[in-house]
């Protein structure tokens, strides 16, 4: 899987529509995330967090997906 170019350096990758965070560097089902990725970023609702860190995503409401 091929992270998307604008977060070559990020790990936490959220989805404004669902407030759900994939973690890019523990990806179990590499297919499955990759599919993931690319309904997210033609659907612009994406956002990555400062810090990139869970603990940031989960103040910001967003909860951990796993794929």
């Amino acid at each position: 899987m091929d992270r998307p170019s604008a977060f070559a350096h990020h790990r936490f990758i959220g989805d404004k529509r669902t407030q759900q965070v994939y973690d890019l560097d523990e990806v179990a089902d590499v297919e499955a995330m990759a599919i993931v990725l690319d309904e997210l970023m033609s659907s612009d609702r994406f956002l990555c967090f400062g810090p990139d860190s869970l603990a940031e995503a989960r103040n910001r409401g967003y909860r951990l997906r796993s794929v």
